[in-house]
């Protein structure tokens, strides 16, 4: 895929790597070392962890928060050093990097304009377990400085996760306040369902938290556009039980 004008005006990395750890200055360091001159943000180290399916819902929510064109540096990776490719992408004016493991499939699915490659990496031989320092954070670097990179065209179709539906409903991340978020986009879905998770039934969605009493739980349509759990001043996955994973029911309208 060649380099064109629709060069990046910044970096988001994208990782499960968590926030405390060596990695992510790492992948901050390699970008700045092949001569990413554009800002470089860390957009999420907090991903769930070792969980393409769920990060492929988060990470396509977060594009549209994004200015145009981002370059997304992906990184949820538990088959590193493995036989999945590694992936160059192009999705309206984004750019993502990231491996064939599902994490891309949303962004895709949800794309009216793709392409979509193989990398051929031409570089050193990367160690086998941190690709993203030494594999993915190099031809991000390429793409960044408006130059190509080498590889086969892909038809969306033939990804990992081309056949994962568009929502789904379980709860794909718990933040730090303890509130759930669902892979359901909001606007899918009218602000008097019911809905329910494991024993709890949520009434009709909240424009707000101090629209419902302190500590009382309740669903709404939050800043990404997805369905939210959590509970005015209070922590929805203490309160509920709930971690990634975990199912939620949608009820009729009330």
């Amino acid at each position: 895929m060649s380099g064109n004008k629709d060069r990046p005006r910044l970096v988001a990395l994208f990782t499960d790597f968590g926030g405390h750890g060596l990695y992510t200055g790492q992948m901050e360091a390699a970008l700045y070392s092949a001569g990413v001159s554009q800002p470089i943000v860390n957009l999420m180290s907090s991903a769930p962890c070792f969980n393409p399916w769920a990060s492929s819902y988060l990470l396509a929510a977060l594009c549209d928060v994004m200015p145009d064109p981002t370059l997304f540096l992906a990184i949820v990776d538990p088959g590193v050093g493995g036989e999945r490719l590694p992936l160059l992408l192009k999705a309206g004016r984004h750019w993502f990097v990231g491996p064939d493991n599902g994490l891309l499939s949303q962004v895709i699915g949800q794309s009216q304009e793709t392409q979509l490659q193989v990398i051929d990496w031409q570089g050193r031989q990367p160690s086998a377990s941190f690709h993203g320092r030494d594999l993915f954070a190099p031809v991000a670097a390429v793409v960044a400085r408006g130059g190509p990179v080498s590889g086969k065209m892909l038809r969306p179709s033939d990804v990992v996760g081309a056949d994962w539906p568009e929502d789904i409903p379980e709860v794909i991340y718990v933040d730090d306040f303890g509130s759930a978020i669902t892979g359901l986009r909001a606007t899918r879905y009218p602000q008097n369902m019911a809905l329910s998770v494991p024993g709890v039934s949520l009434l009709p969605a909240a424009r707000t938290f101090s629209e419902v009493p302190v500590g009382r739980p309740f669903w709404y349509a939050n800043s990404l556009g997805l369905i939210e759990i959590a509970v005015n001043q209070g922590r929805a996955d203490h309160l509920l039980g709930l971690k990634i994973g975990d199912p939620v029911q949608l009820g009729a309208a009330t």
